[in-house]
C-alpha cells in the first residue's frame, strides 16, 4: 500500500535536484510525477500522465454506476414487455443489458473525464500557474515519514502540501 505525498517546488532546478535525491533514496522514477504549466520544459523529469492530471478514473467509475443502473432498469422493462422467446419475461436480458449499460456508461464518461482537470489537483492550480512545480511521489506507507524528513532537510525551498491517504490503483 502506498501513500501519495504532494510537494510544491519553486522551479525546475529544484525539481531536478529533488528527483535526484529521491532516486538516491531508492524511490523509483515511475513513482514520481511532476506537474507544471503547459509551456514548462520537464526534460529529465518524470511528468504526470493523463490518468494523474485528469478525472478520467473518477468519471469512468461514475459512468459505470449510472450506466449499470440505467441498463438494469432498461433490461427489466425489456424483459417484461419485450420477451424474445414466448410470453414469459426473459430475466437473462436484464444482466446482459445492465453489463452493456455499465460498459457504455464507463466508456462515454471517461471520454468526458479525460478532458476534465483532476479534482485532486484543483488546489494546486494557482501555484502551478505562478510557475511552481507540483511533485506527487508515491511511497510505501512505512517510508512516508522518512521521505518527508529527507526532503524537508535537503530542500527547505519546497513546501509539503499533504498526503493522500489512498492513491488510486491506476494513476
Amino acid at each position: 500500500m502506498r501513500r501519495r505525498i504532494y510537494w510544491l517546488l519553486p522551479d525546475l532546478e529544484s525539481a531536478r535536484r529533488t528527483m535526484d535525491d529521491l532516486l538516491l533514496a531508492r524511490i523509483a522514477e515511475q513513482h514520481m510525477h511532476f506537474v507544471a504549466r503547459e509551456e514548462a520544459d520537464l526534460t529529465g523529469l518524470h511528468p504526470a500522465n493523463v490518468l494523474q492530471t485528469s478525472d478520467v478514473i473518477r468519471a469512468a467509475q461514475m459512468g459505470l454506476v449510472v450506466g449499470g443502473i440505467a441498463g438494469t432498469l432498461l433490461g427489466v422493462l425489456a424483459a417484461i414487455f419485450f420477451p424474445i422467446v414466448g410470453d414469459e419475461p426473459q430475466w437473462g436480458m436484464v444482466a446482459v443489458i445492465a453489463v452493456l449499460g455499465g460498459a457504455f456508461g464507463a466508456w462515454s464518461s471517461s471520454m468526458i473525464g479525460v478532458s476534465t482537470p483532476s479534482h485532486r489537483l484543483k488546489r494546486f492550480e494557482p501555484a502551478i500557474e505562478k510557475g511552481e512545480i507540483l511533485l506527487m511521489v508515491d511511497v510505501p506507507r512505512s517510508r512516508v515519514e522518512e521521505i518527508e524528513a529527507r526532503l524537508q532537510a535537503l530542500h527547505p525551498e519546497a513546501h509539503l502540501e499533504g498526503i493522500e491517504p489512498n492513491i488510486p490503483a491506476f494513476p
